[in-house]
């Protein structure tokens, strides 16, 4: 049976959460992880419902000595690693006016330090299929989230460099960009507005939309995609060349 590691698994509405799910029903041995704290200092809360069905470390990113030993905690339990999922991610609400050195610091520690060194560990101990998690920077501005940018924006950067640390010994690298996505975070008129603008239909993404493209990057049939940043987003990138719906 093949080994995932999913990080940032702490609300049901989240895409960790939904992805921990799918792979292990796709038959996958899962080790998740999250930290609830995060989430009660944030607008939409914690969920403390939200126990997976499946071994569950708490795992606060920010320290640097928690990547190598989450992984290490993953393979001493499932004998491997064959996936690692780094979903989790640190999310503050900063511009350009109120963004502070140490909410920068904080954000680069969880979404971009503690990304590398998580593939780091894995790739260390076999992994044959890393995913990781950006944000839709590439495809507009987004300026009241300075530190959640920056930290996202290096996530993106550095998947074709760590695409061919990875190349040699036949693991893959991908990034995935889930575009608006509803877990859980938008208010009404936000919910409204984007729904309104997406491409291919007038509804946000979810999860599950994501989890599909997961599912696939993990698989063996995605062996020959590796360095890519793929947007599962609705066409919510090309919007601007889209004729309105009549």
């Amino acid at each position: 049976m093949p080994s995932a590691l999913v990080t940032g698994v702490s609300r049901r509405a989240g895409i960790a959460w939904t992805t921990a799910h799918r792979l292990a029903a796709d038959g996958w041995e899962v080790t998740a992880s999250g930290w609830p704290g995060h989430d009660r200092e944030q607008p939409w809360g914690d969920d403390p419902e939200a126990a997976p069905a499946m071994p569950w470390l708490p795992a606060d990113l920010a320290d640097p000595g928690v990547p190598a030993r989450l992984v290490e905690q993953h393979v001493r339990r499932t004998g491997g690693i064959d996936a690692l999922v780094a979903v989790h991610a640190r999310s503050s609400d900063q511009d350009l006016r109120t963004v502070t050195a140490a909410e920068l610091d904080a954000s680069f520690a969880v979404n971009a330090r503690a990304t590398v060194l998580l593939v780091q560990a894995a790739a260390a101990a076999g992994v044959r299929r890393v995913v990781l998690f950006t944000t839709g920077v590439h495809q507009g501005p987004m300026p009241t989230e300075i530190p959640y940018v920056v930290s996202k924006a290096a996530v993106q950067g550095v998947t074709a460099t760590l695409a061919a640390a990875l190349a040699p010994v036949g693991a893959t690298v991908n990034c995935v960009n889930p575009g608006p996505n509803d877990t859980g975070w938008p208010d009404d008129a936000t919910r409204a507005a984007v729904a309104a603008a997406m491409p291919l239909a007038p509804r946000w993404g979810t999860p599950g939309d994501v989890t599909e493209l997961v599912a696939f990057l993990v698989s063996d049939a995605a062996g020959w995609i590796t360095g890519q940043t793929i947007d599962s987003d609705g066409g919510w990138g090309v919007r601007e060349g889209v004729p309105p719906r009549g």
